[in-house]
């Protein structure tokens, strides 16, 4: 992990939140989100505040509104499965527009669409301003076990390579006049996929060899060990906490 790696996410600045650790961020949208889950979906206002202060947060960092927009496309999916519930869930039904809807669906919908979306707002925001390189070495810092981080580093470094050499095979096929059309010609895309995964799997026992020769007995180095300050960890921990006020006063108002 000693290289770079910028991901299309991250969105370099130089903010306050850009300078905080990696492993801080971590934890406190991981603290953030566990508030989030575990607040009751009838305090709808309390969703409203915890939307505010993301949208705080990602004004701190210089994130552009749009930018965070365009990232959340992601949750697609599970809104649109969202959006179903209210008319396969049964149980009490009331009337919009004419239309039955159920209750229940209801809530589970906004309890899905609300959490849901401040969840991916919330890891969209860590993303942008945190490089995959140190977000790597903050799961590291944070005891994670190495082989998940070593795996997980190998598929950040590797990913376009396998991506660059599918690619490749794809100008090679399309230069001898193939052009995939049909059910037909599965069987050419499948041996693609075999032979790709052939090589990709000769390349990692090449690269593995490689880091044993030079040393490797099962374990990264932590190659930046700073301390980190109590004002840092204070910082990080402002979003959490004040999410967790938010969380219990919305309890409390039930």
């Amino acid at each position: 992990m000693g290289a770079g790696h910028t991901h299309k996410l991250y969105r370099h600045g130089h903010s306050p939140v850009h300078r905080l650790p990696a492993h801080c961020k971590l934890v406190a949208v991981f603290c953030f989100v566990l508030v989030v889950v575990s607040t009751p979906r009838e305090a709808v206002w309390a969703f409203g505040v915890y939307a505010a202060l993301l949208a705080a947060v990602a004004a701190a960092a210089s994130i552009p509104p749009g930018f965070l927009l365009r990232r959340l496309l992601i949750e697609i999916p599970f809104v649109a499965f969202a959006l179903l519930m209210p008319f396969v869930v049964p149980g009490e039904q009331t009337r919009f527009l004419g239309v039955a809807l159920s209750v229940p669906g209801l809530w589970g919908a906004w309890n899905i669409l609300a959490k849901g979306t401040l969840g991916v707002a919330a890891s969209v925001v860590l993303a942008s301003t945190t490089e995959l390189r140190e977000l790597l070495l903050g799961l590291q810092r944070l005891r994670l076990p190495s082989t998940l981080v070593q795996i997980a580093s190998f598929m950040v470094r590797y990913g376009d390579v396998i991506a660059g050499e599918l690619r490749r095979m794809s100008i090679a096929r399309r230069s001898r006049g193939f052009e995939a059309r049909g059910v037909r010609h599965w069987g050419v895309l499948a041996k693609t996929a075999g032979a790709l995964f052939i090589r990709s799997y000769e390349r990692g026992e090449r690269v593995h060899l490689a880091m044993v020769s030079r040393g490797y007995t099962g374990t990264m180095p932590l190659t930046d060990d700073t301390a980190v300050s109590r004002a840092q960890w204070a910082g990080a921990a402002a979003l959490p906490l004040t999410a967790l006020a938010v969380c219990l006063l919305g309890w409390t108002t039930l």
